[in-house]
């Protein structure tokens, strides 16, 4: 699937693409001599990935890419936008190497991490309130259905993640840290206790400073999370000792589960004992990545290639925050729009900020469906650049939808739809060989457009009266198509049409003439292209409509 591509992935300007080249130079200096990645280089660029794999015995190590997750909340949107896009960087570069390269994407939780406060709207908050400091992975599950509230948000996290398809090995930070995977980077973290407190020291205010550790010991007691000091260190023992708040001076070993690291130190210490190359984060974590990159080097690690994207906005251009609730949720998104024209959105100029909230949807949705169209007909270079490539791992479908989102949600609107059947009633002489079971893609976006026509088109429509000049218009195309074959379904005949029309009645510019239809006819400022959409809905139904339009029916 992703093999015999590398020259193609070598030019290939979009962004996968050049995060990918990135990462095999990091790998490539990461592993080896100035010479030996040199010569690596040339048989790489040449396409024998495979001979360099063979010749080099450290790259036959897999490329590892990591993503995180919190698993205190529900996975979100930015879960989601943080696998899609490392996922699209993952298969370029198995593109780029020929897929001779192993690689791996781990999914890590976080689910060590004490229990800080209360999530909103999670059932039985009493309960969690007795738990508080517990790590999450003994905090009790609010919802009855796990062993622990970190358990059931990782099975929340790993349904989210195989309902679109993901390939990743998930890994749990309770886990690793008690299997002992950690415990090396772990005892190198407290030999070097001083070195890790000068860098986070500094960057940490007054009250902080003076109680901060690396180290958040697990108190043998209440099995609380503790963010104490550290009183002594015995580097020969591998243990700390600290003052429990239940039990008084207390020595654990910083191995076996016994502590967790603050999330800097621990971002570090990961990125060590589990040999990460990629790992992307959100702008706001630029700092955080600069100091866990320093971390990292103290305890004799390499920090991975990164990658900073830009946060999302409100609608109103405000930075989106889970406690304000100001932001688009997954669900939301999969209530109107496919998953396939989400991860569009995610694909498209990460490093620029956008805004997400339903009005974007739409138009995500129908700009997915163009890129399907533009990837039948484009040299295999440009193929490489289109989203589709990297949404569908090297793999677009052959065909989409036979029409726009936005036009099925004009035809819900128009013909007072309110279920599948009724739309597909419209497409029986459109497309009468259609059915749901060969437009897959066009029944599963009937039902979108149903969901967002009810929701958010019907309470803000608003139908306008048309002016004299209008009016004359809209009973000339109705008297022109009127002219037409009753069954005429050739949605070009009757945009030509409508564009004779715009002309005759000297309409500047001619758009002015298309927003009136959609305004007087549509109860919208913008519409699908009208003669797609009259083919559909039927000539006598348009011209109807048009007749009404013009009479000044459908505004009052």
């Amino acid at each position: 699937m992703l093999q015999n591509l590398e020259t193609l992935s070598r030019e290939a300007r979009s962004w996968p693409f050049e995060q990918a080249r990135n990462l095999l130079a990091h790998v490539l200096k990461k592993r080896l001599s100035d010479a030996e990645r040199d010569a690596a280089k040339l048989l790489i660029d040449a396409g024998k990935t495979d001979e360099a794999l063979a010749t080099f015995e450290a790259l036959n190590k897999p490329v590892i890419l990591e993503t995180g997750y919190g698993p205190s909340g529900l996975p979100h949107m930015g879960t989601f936008g943080e696998v899609a896009r490392t996922t699209m960087v993952r298969n370029a570069f198995r593109a780029l190497t020929g897929d001779h390269w192993a690689t791996r994407l781990i999914a890590f939780s976080d689910d060590m991490d004490g229990l800080r406060k209360v999530p909103e709207g999670i059932p039985n908050p009493e309960m969690l309130r007795e738990d508080l400091h517990l790590p999450l992975t003994q905090v009790r599950d609010p919802f009855g259905t796990h062993d622990s509230f970190g358990a059931h948000n990782n099975a929340r996290l790993r349904a989210f993640l195989d309902s679109f398809g993901f390939e990743y090995e998930f890994m749990s930070s309770t886990e690793t840290y008690r299997s002992g995977r950690f415990d090396t980077a772990l005892l190198t973290m407290l030999e070097r206790f001083d070195k890790v407190m000068g860098i986070m020291l500094p960057t940490l205010g007054e009250e902080r400073r003076a109680t901060y550790s690396p180290f958040l010991p697990i108190s043998p007691i209440t099995g609380h999370v503790l963010q104490v000091p550290t009183l002594e260190r015995n580097v020969e023992k591998g243990t700390i000792v600290f003052d429990d708040p239940a039990g008084g001076r207390t020595e654990v070993p910083v191995t076996g589960g016994h502590v967790k690291l603050q999330w800097k130190p621990d971002w570090a210490m990961r990125w060590t004992a589990l040999d990460v190359d990629y790992e992307m984060s959100g702008k706001d974590l630029i700092e955080s990545v600069r100091e866990s990159s320093k971390l990292c080097r103290a305890i004799g690690g390499v920090p991975p290639e990164g990658f900073n994207y830009e946060l999302f906005l409100d609608i109103e251009g405000k930075k989106i925050s889970k406690s304000k609730g100001n932001g688009l949720t997954m669900e939301d998104w999969l209530r109107y729009g496919t998953p396939e024209s989400l991860s569009w959105y995610m694909f498209q100029s990460p490093k620029s900020a956008k805004s997400l909230h339903f009005n974007v949807i739409p138009r995500a949705t129908d700009d997915y469906l163009s890129f399907i169209e533009q990837y039948k007909t484009q040299e295999p270079a440009k193929r490489m650049d289109n989203a589709v490539w990297h949404i569908h791992s090297g793999q677009p479908p052959e065909s989409a939808s036979p029409v726009s989102f936005v036009l099925l949600l004009n035809l819900v609107g128009v013909a007072n739809a309110s279920t599948k059947d009724q739309l597909w009633a419209y497409f029986a002489k459109y497309l009468p060989d259609a059915t749901p079971d060969n437009e897959p893609v066009l029944d599963r976006l009937m039902g979108y457009a149903l969901n967002y026509y009810e929701d958010f088109v019907k309470p803000s429509k608003t139908y306008r009266l048309p002016d004299d000049k209008e009016t004359a218009a809209l009973l000339d195309l109705a008297e022109r198509l009127k002219a037409l074959p009753a069954d005429t379904t050739d949605g070009e005949v009757i945009q030509g049409e409508v564009y004779a029309v715009g002309k005759a009645h000297e309409f500047e510019p001619l758009r002015a003439w298309f927003q009136a239809l959609y305004e007087v006819l549509l109860g919208a400022s913008q519409g699908p292209r009208f003669g797609s959409f009259a083919a559909i809905y039927g000539l006598p139904q348009t011209i109807a409509l048009l007749e009404s339009g013009a009479n000044g029916e459908l505004a009052a």
